[in-house]
């Protein structure tokens, strides 16, 4: 058996390389890799492009761009809290220094899992006649207009679990699971950060939702998962 338990966060991140693709977990704060994140901050990479369901006020991505790491993002939707103040993103996206792929959230996740399952593409009715359909292929099916996506894969993904044992298997936590489950098949290389590591055999089997198979490296948190129920 590989253990695949890393000492620190900033060790798991040894290969995250500027220009580097990176697929982020979680929802909102909810089941969000913060502690790898913020090593990557720590770490200076540059040049980034994430993928991740949002990117605003009060999420830990958006603190990659105190220092103009992030080059792109893909994302279903960006941050915005009420009144004047805006997020760095926003700041920076308004002035043309970041680019923003906008992708309905179900598109997204879709577009991710098909990346995980070697789907080559998939038709969908939601962007049909509108702007985020512009410039793709679409074809009339049983009367009405579906618009062509492609899969997304990415180099690297952080996802965040509830526990992992040595060999890489994960357990999540109610809704926390989210994007993290997908993510974990559509990269190149996984990094999974868990609350608790323990032994192997100490999840049942049928409480492991990503196989060890999936997961390159395992990190202890240093931050405190927000679990949502649902």
């Amino acid at each position: 058996m590989t253990d695949k338990v890393f000492a620190t966060p900033d060790d798991a991140l040894h290969d995250v390389h500027d220009g580097a693709t990176i697929m982020m977990g979680g929802f909102v704060t909810a089941g969000h890799p913060a502690s790898l994140i913020y090593a990557l901050k720590r770490r200076g990479t540059k040049d980034l492009t994430t993928i991740s369901n949002n990117i605003g006020i009060g999420d830990v991505i958006d603190d990659l761009c105190e220092d103009h790491q992030i080059r792109k993002v893909i994302a279903s939707f960006a941050i915005r809290a009420s009144g004047d103040r805006r997020s760095r993103f926003e700041e920076q996206y308004r002035r043309g220094e970041v680019e923003l792929e906008l992708v309905p959230q179900g598109t997204l996740a879709e577009r991710i899992r098909a990346g995980g399952a070697g789907i080559g593409g998939f038709y969908v009715k939601t962007s049909a006649n509108t702007p985020l359909g512009e410039g793709k292929e679409t074809r009339e099916l049983d009367g009405e207009t579906y618009v062509f996506e492609r899969p997304l894969r990415a180099g690297f993904a952080f996802i965040k679990a509830w526990k992992a044992d040595r060999a890489g298997n994960l357990m999540y936590h109610g809704a926390s699971r989210n994007f993290n489950v997908p993510m974990a098949t559509a990269a190149d290389i996984v990094i999974g950060e868990v609350e608790e590591i323990v032994e192997v055999g100490a999840i049942p089997p049928d409480s492991v939702v990503t196989p060890g198979i999936f997961v390159d490296r395992i990190v202890q948190s240093e931050h405190r998962l927000v679990r949502w129920y649902g």
